[in-house]
Parts: C-alpha cells; structure tokens; sequence
C-alpha cells in the first residue's frame, strides 16, 4: 500500500481512543469519515471538515453506505457498556463488518484487541481475541494491535485507578492487585495505530503492544498516589475475586459501571506480552509509566473539553483535578404530548412559580442546610420570570447551556464536594416530543461520593417527577399550582 492520502473510516470515534486518533488523521491530511450510532456525539468544533455518517456494526445497510468509497477502517469499537451477552454483538458486529467491507472493496482494516494470556476466563478479554478472528475470516487485509492497559485523560482503567487512590485511603483489595502488566502511554498506542496505516509488511499481522515496564496494578496505584501526593494503604486478601469486587466498583468510581467490571474481570490474569516484533518493525523511545501518568493528569481538563463542547466554558472554569474524569449520573425520561417549543416555555419557567416542578419541601431543606453553612442557597433570585439566557442566576444555579427548545444546563451553586449540574434535554419525536430530565456530578474524592449517595434516595424519586409535572403543565392552557407536588 502506498503512501498517500487515504479515505478513511473510524468505527468507535468518539471513544477513548478514537477522540484522539481522529485529530492526528486530520493533521496527517486524510479524509476522515465517523460513524456512530448517535451523530450527536460527532457534533465537535474539531471535526466540522470530517464526514459524519449515522451507523452500527449490527445495522448490514447503514454499515455498507459508512463504507463506501472507503480505503481503510479502524476498528475501536466495543459494546461492554451494552449489558449480557455483550461479546455476541461484539462478533456479530465484527462478522457484518468484515463481509460489508469486502464487498465495498475496502484494504484494510485496523483493529484495536486487547493483550490476551492463554486460558484467560476474562469474557472481555476473549471477546477482544475472537473479534479478531472474525474479522481474519473475511477477505479484507487485518491488522490487529493488542493492547494493554492504557494510560490516557479518559481511559476507563486509568480513571478507575485514579478514583480508587482518590477515594479510599485503605484499600482492602482482592490479590488481583499484583497482576502483571505493562501499561502503555496513549501517545504510544496512537503512534503504532498510526504506523501500520502505511505499512506494507503489516497485513494480516497480529501485534502485541506494551509500555516499556512492567508493574504489578499495586506498584501503579503507588506510583500514582506518590504523583498525587496521597498516602494509600493496600491490603491484599485471598477472600475477594475480581468478580466480587467488581459489585462494589460503582460505589468508588464514576467510570460507567459496565466498563469498569470487564476491566476488572480481566485483571485476575497477568497480562504481560512480547512487544519486540512492533517494537523492531517500528522503534520509538516509549514514555514510562510515571511520565505517561503527569502526561494524562495534565491532558484530563482539556480532554473533557473537547468531548463536550456545549459545557466547554463551564468545564474551563469549574473543573478541578481533584474531581472524577467521568461524572455520577441519575435521569428520567418522559413522552410528552407537545411540540419541543410549548415543553420549553415550561422549563423557562424553572425557579419561578412552579419552583422546581417536584417536591418542593426537600429543595427548601437543601437551600437551608445550604445558607447555613455560608452558602447561597437561600438568595432567591431570576432576572427574567419567562426566559433564559446564559450567565443568568435562578437562586444559587447558573444557566451553563441555553439551546432554545433544544437543551438546559443548570450549573449547581450550592456548597458540596464536588461539581454539578441538572439539564433538561428536548428531542422531537412523532407529534410530541420526548424530554430526558438529567442530574449530573462529578465528585470530589471521597466525601463527594458520599455526598452521592446520600443524595440519590431523593434522585431516584424527584427527576421522575419533575418530568411527569412538566408534562402536566404542558398539556394545560394555564397555570394550575395543584399540578406541581
């Protein structure tokens, strides 16, 4: 294959990995094609000169069209967020893919694995090697890069073991602590990612890839705990198999709960490998792991950013280093029998004559365990009663995002450990349209999961209702204050 500029295809761009992959094609002057499930998730300032397509490895016609006129796929897709039975989507998706780009006259396909040991009873880990051996069965070229843990702004193994020593100054851990591993920095893993694009020599090669040390995932909570200046204890037992940890994951860290399982799943193993066949095809001096750690720690605020362009300028200014990379979440979602304008005209309305639309005892308690302990909780306030711009202050809330019928973002004032926020987000849908009421948090270590928690028996409750009111009061010509309770 020679080298030029290629068309190419990122199956999984808005993923760890993808993110940044995708701006080092452009740069490299490739015309770059994303594909996802939600084009939404495409919607980045960044990426305004790639193409942008709507599609799903388990969707035969949507992936054929993403492929079209394509010369090369990369491949970074997995469904671990997707529930039981994740690794049959995972080959079924893997099988669509290899035989819709044959047909589309694709060259090549590069595939991001995961380093696998023999006999590994990881399902997220044979998942990764089976998906490979589908895709070898087609007729396109495969180049697949089995990679170890990553350490990236973003990466869900990183992130779990950053919540972990943030969170929990004793750590009574199962003995899968002091598996092996040779994690590697995301500048490195983008770096191979890239070389094989123009290799001739690459296709139908399996590389294992690695980081030049290798520690024990105790040794790299150490390490990270000395780049943080936290004093961590481990305590290693027989009695907790990663299985069993990996319940108590959810409440420690804010990596979605699916992911951070199968990672855990996959650490009762070492998983060390032999890098010297890349390493001798393409040499480079890799970053260890303490440099790749400040590197990540570094990179964290501006990665969030690029992610979420519609809360970049509340990110920029709130977001501290001591926070989660990845926020707690509760939401509720209802149909609504009215178009997206009536619905928002009801949402303006927040703070004002139906205060927050649900349970108004519980907000006017908050407000004062708020004042008391100096905040602002109770400095009732609305510059405007029917409309919203950003900057405005309802109460101790700011608007953060302001996308009229479309989405609201309300950034939180009160005092509490951590940064958050409530968005209200409108999607039309037949005749009405469809409104996702959403709390966000991003917790400052371990009293602002606590404070999560505490909060959530009030969550479970309150955003449902708020929906079901804002509902109700759209469906009426005027106000009736006994709809809201």
């Amino acid at each position: 294959m020679e080298k030029n500029k290629r068309n190419i295809l990122v199956l999984g761009a808005s993923g760890f990995v993808g993110n940044h992959l995708v701006s080092h094609l452009l740069r490299a002057g490739h015309q770059v094609r994303l594909a996802s499930r939600d084009l939404a998730r495409l919607a980045r300032p960044q990426w305004q000169q790639c193409q942008h397509v709507q599609a799903d490895v388990l969707d035969v016609e949507a992936l054929q069209l993403a492929l079209e006129q394509i010369d090369v796929v990369y491949f970074l897709v997995h469904a671990m967020t997707e529930g039981a039975n994740y690794h049959l989507r995972e080959q079924q998706g893997a099988f669509n893919l290899a035989q819709a780009a044959a047909a589309a006259g694709v060259k090549r396909i590069i595939y991001l694995g995961a380093v696998c040991p023999p006999g590994a009873q990881s399902a997220h880990l044979t998942s990764r090697i089976d998906t490979g051996n589908i895709l070898r069965q087609g007729s396109v070229a495969v180049v697949e890069l089995r990679s170890p843990v990553v350490i990236g702004p973003g990466s869900a193994a990183f992130e779990v073991m950053r919540d972990l020593v943030a969170n929990l100054p004793v750590m009574i851990t199962p003995r899968w602590v002091r598996s092996k591993m040779a994690p590697i920095a995301l500048d490195d893993l983008l770096f191979y990612l890239l070389s094989v694009l123009d290799a001739d020599d690459c296709e139908q090669k399996i590389y294992d890839i690695a980081g030049p040390q290798i520690l024990t995932y105790e040794q790299q909570m150490h390490r990270l705990a000395s780049i943080l200046n936290r004093r961590i204890h481990i305590i290693p037992v027989p009695l907790l198999s990663p299985d069993l940890s990996s319940h108590w994951l959810r409440f420690i860290t804010s990596v979605p709960e699916g992911i951070a399982k199968a990672l855990i799943g996959g650490l009762k193993h070492d998983l060390v490998s032999d890098a010297s066949a890349i390493q001798a095809r393409f040499p480079r001096q890799l970053l260890n792991f303490d440099a790749a750690v400040k590197q990540t720690l570094a990179q964290e605020q501006t990665q969030l950013v690029a992610q979420d362009p519609s809360m970049a300028a509340l990110l920029k200014r709130r977001w501290q280093s001591s926070y989660s990379f990845y926020p707690k979440q509760e939401q509720a979602t209802v149909y609504i029998d009215a178009s997206p304008q009536r619905v928002w005209r009801e949402i303006c309305q927040i703070g004002g004559r139906h205060r927050y639309f649900a349970m108004d005892p519980l907000w006017r308690i908050r407000e004062f365990i708020d004042a008391l302990i100096g905040g602002d909780g109770m400095r009732y306030y609305r510059r405007d009663p029917h409309h919203l711009q950003i900057g405005d202050r309802i109460d101790s809330w700011r608007v953060a995002e302001c996308l009229e019928a479309q989405q609201l973002t309300l950034h939180f004032g009160m005092k509490a450990p951590g940064m958050g926020g409530l968005t209200f987000a409108l999607e039309p849908e037949g005749h009405g349209c469809t409104l996702l009421v959403k709390c966000w948090w991003y917790p400052s270590g371990a009293p602002g999961l606590l404070y999560w928690w505490a909060m959530l028996p009030a969550h479970a409750v309150i955003f449902q209702r708020m929906g079901d009111n804002i509902r109700r009061l759209s469906s009426q010509p005027t106000f009736n204050p006994s709809i809201v309770k």
